[in-house]
């Protein structure tokens, strides 16, 4: 190791320790007290549009979508290039259709946008709706958690054995307790230093590169297909996945899922109920759709610029996955200087790292929110809980969430995990996606229709991804060495997307309760009730 190497390392040591000391103090500072459940779950309501707006694309933008983004954009080209744009699409998908109607239904959770719009749903809807945010949430929770470790020890060179686990425990730790502490005011504000942080130095290194190739966007193209070790098809599609016929199709399957799926998890939904009203949440989401839309496209410039500077032989050396290319590439760009290179260096890993703290503490609110007021309060109390009562189980239940989320993160921390991240989106644009857009457009959907909604699409995910090729029968499978998979994809959402709509559809028709639902007298209630839900109107 180099002097210049502990000089880094000390440089990016200062930066976390700054970073988790002020994100702490800002959560200690700003969280609720323990009988102040508003404040808990929405802030009081008192984020202006911008600021929530910069939650929301801070819940929205992953450590997944910093790291892995990035890194397949270095070395598929093309098709990272859609996946970032789906990205995008994603969030504008969930401003245009779903994003008022949610804020005017909800109140704290999923759990209450379904059991108010809904008639008759009770207490087997707030459980269906906890079961499935947990399913949605606590695989990515291990993704990012598995992933922490591995790039903490890249960040700071540690070869020591059990230095992973010991980082994988460390930002758990961490994440639960800006979770538990925070509450949603914390947050929001932990993830505006994150969305703040992550443009400001994504625009530097992607102006460094720009400027390195004159400002030439033909040059970096170019070479970037030579670096990428893929010629010119680094700018068509397949290098990811391949030409094949039912490659293609698993690519399609792949950008429909983002795009119905990654806007409706329930980290990202549990954002708009803090909106004060129709018009905020309006304002709060085109704050939030220009943030990601410009993080997508400087993603786009990075990942370009990684497969040109760096190569993508140097860049699946340190990662086979890419996930490492950000900081690989700001390595270069600042070589010129030794200064210039621990500075950039140390800014980009600090970004990252904070995005990995708040990534993680994000998921597990939602999730802890959905145990204490949909599982808690809304079915053992029967909504009889007091708020102390249900602010403490809420925090017990980040712990609970956390603790488990960092057992399994060690306990695969040798897997390839990727199948998580897929398996959560899958979920949410086959069971969160229909039940949502159901319950809020169809007067005709029932309590049956929502639950075969919600089991029927998680379900269907479950099964059919635990036999498809990322999973077993491939080398980049969880289990390269076995071979069950008979569903030719990686991803699910051509059979389980449809499989969730049509549950609703089914099971709603064929409820006895449907015709009361269609009834005159029904009719009249939900047009009544529409301007509410749709415009806020009184």
């Amino acid at each position: 190791m180099t002097d210049f190497d502990s000089g880094t390392q000390s440089t990016v040591l200062v930066i976390f320790t700054v970073l988790v000391t002020l994100t702490l103090l800002i959560c200690v500072i700003s969280g609720p007290d323990r009988d102040d459940l508003p404040n808990f779950y929405t802030g009081y309501l008192s984020l202006t549009p911008f600021k929530n707006g910069l939650a929301i694309a801070g819940d929205y933008i992953s450590a997944a979508t910093v790291l892995s983004t990035t890194g397949i954009i270095a070395l598929a080209g093309y098709d990272g290039f859609l996946l970032a744009m789906s990205t995008a699409l994603s969030l504008v998908l969930l401003m245009f259709l779903l994003a008022e109607p949610l804020r005017n239904a909800g109140t704290y959770t999923m759990g209450d946008v379904l059991s108010r719009t809904v008639p008759g749903s009770g207490r087997s809807v707030r459980i269906a709706s906890s079961v499935v945010t947990l399913i949605a949430s606590v695989p990515f929770l291990i993704v990012q958690l598995s992933g922490a470790g591995s790039l903490l020890t890249f960040i700071l060179d540690i070869p020591l054995d059990g230095a992973r686990t010991a980082s994988i425990v460390i930002v758990g730790t961490l994440m639960i307790i800006y979770a538990a502490l925070g509450g949603m005011r914390g947050t929001a504000i932990i993830q505006m230093i994150k969305i703040v942080l992550l443009l400001g130095t994504s625009a530097i290194v992607a102006f460094l590169v720009l400027n390195r190739f004159d400002w030439s966007i033909d040059d970096l193209l170019q070479t970037a297909q030579r670096g990428s070790g893929a010629g010119p098809a680094y700018l068509e599609q397949g290098v990811q996945l391949g030409q094949s016929g039912s490659a293609k199709l698993d690519f399609i399957s792949l950008q429909i899922t983002i795009l119905l799926g990654v806007g409706c998890l329930p980290h990202i939904t549990m954002r708009l109920y803090s909106a004060r009203n129709a018009k905020a949440v309006r304002r709060s989401m085109s704050w939030a759709v220009g943030a990601v839309t410009t993080f997508c496209l400087l993603v786009i410039f990075i990942g370009t610029g990684a497969a040109a500077l760096v190569g993508a032989r140097e860049i699946t050396a340190a990662d086979p996955q890419g996930r490492t290319s950000v900081l690989l590439l700001s390595r270069v760009l600042g070589a010129s200087s030794s200064l210039g290179e621990t500075l950039l260096y140390a800014a980009v890993a600090g970004t990252v790292f904070i995005t990995l703290l708040s990534s993680v503490a994000g998921m597990t609110l939602a999730a802890a929110n959905s145990l204490a007021h949909d599982l808690f309060a809304g079915v053992i109390r029967a909504g009889r809980a007091r708020p102390r009562t249900e602010m403490n189980v809420a925090g017990w239940a980040s712990v609970a969430v956390g603790t488990l989320a960092i057992v399994l993160a060690v306990m695969v921390q040798d897997w390839n995990v990727g199948v998580l991240t897929t398996t959560a989106i899958c979920v949410g644009a086959s069971a969160v996606a229909p039940a949502l857009t159901y319950s809020l457009f169809w007067r005709g959907y029932t309590r049956t229709g929502l639950l075969a909604t919600l089991y029927g699409g998680t379900a269907s995910v479950l099964f059919v991804m635990a036999f498809s090729k990322a999973v077993s029968g491939s080398p980049d499978a969880v289990f390269p060495d076995m071979d069950f998979q008979w569903f030719p994809l990686q991803t699910s959402g051509l059979i389980s997307i449809p499989v969730g709509y049509l549950a609703g559809w089914l099971g709603s028709r064929l409820d006895r309760r449907y015709r009361a639902a269609v009834s005159t007298e029904s009719r009249r209630r939900y047009e009544e009730g529409e301007a509410r839900l749709l415009a806020a109107a009184d």
